[in-house]
């Protein structure tokens, strides 16, 4: 199972060039920004300021990343590579119900990072072209991993798939983000999710 990098995330790995030694070095300076920008002001954060702070021109960021949800996937690509990690590390989990739980917690944690997130990983599910839906086939892929073995246990019913789940995921995750003043409001949800959930 392998993850785009954030180098892939902007184009078609298989159109992509060697990038030359300063263009990398660009490129690794905004994603870099992009990531601290999107932490600090959400994912609407100015791309000329992620520019800037990166020392390069806004036509230089569109080189590399023609659109926000690019940049945003760049972004993310690390977050996914360590969800996927985490995936992995379940799989050899005894409870395949608390395995599945545990992971759909942590991305709750990790869209958490990222004001807007949420809603920009919902959105790119209706964009299969998007940076961001391609970083999304590889968490299908893990959390199918995970589903299914729940579903085997007989501990979730046979009939929920892994894509509605992330949704249901990426809408709890938004609701938390637009409350923050009850920080227990995504487990809340999610364990009445899973509740309805069960076999």
């Amino acid at each position: 199972m392998v993850v785009a990098t954030s180098q892939e995330t902007a184009e078609d790995p298989a159109t992509v060039r060697p990038m030359r030694a300063d263009a990398r070095r660009n490129h690794a300076r905004l994603v870099a920004e992009a990531r601290a920008a999107f932490a600090a002001y959400g994912a609407d954060a100015s791309l000329e300021d992620v520019a800037r702070r990166a020392g390069v021109g806004i036509g230089t960021l569109y080189r590399h990343f023609p659109n926000r949800h690019a940049l945003l996937g760049a972004v993310f690509a690390d977050a996914v590579s360590d969800l996927l990690a985490r995936a992995r590390e379940l799989l050899d989990d005894p409870q395949p119900c608390t395995a599945l739980v545990t992971w759909l917690r942590a991305i709750i944690t990790h869209a958490g990072e990222y004001r807007g997130l949420s809603r920009a990983l919902m959105s790119a599910t209706r964009d299969d072209a998007s940076a961001l839906a391609r970083c999304s086939g590889p968490m299908h892929e893990a959390g199918s991993a995970l589903l299914a073995r729940a579903q085997s246990a007989g501990a979730v019913r046979p009939d929920v798939s892994i894509g509605d789940l992330l949704q249901l995921t990426n809408a709890i995750a938004l609701a938390a983000e637009e409350t923050p003043e009850e920080p227990e409001l995504a487990d809340r949800l999610l364990t009445l999710t899973l509740r309805g959930l069960k076999a």
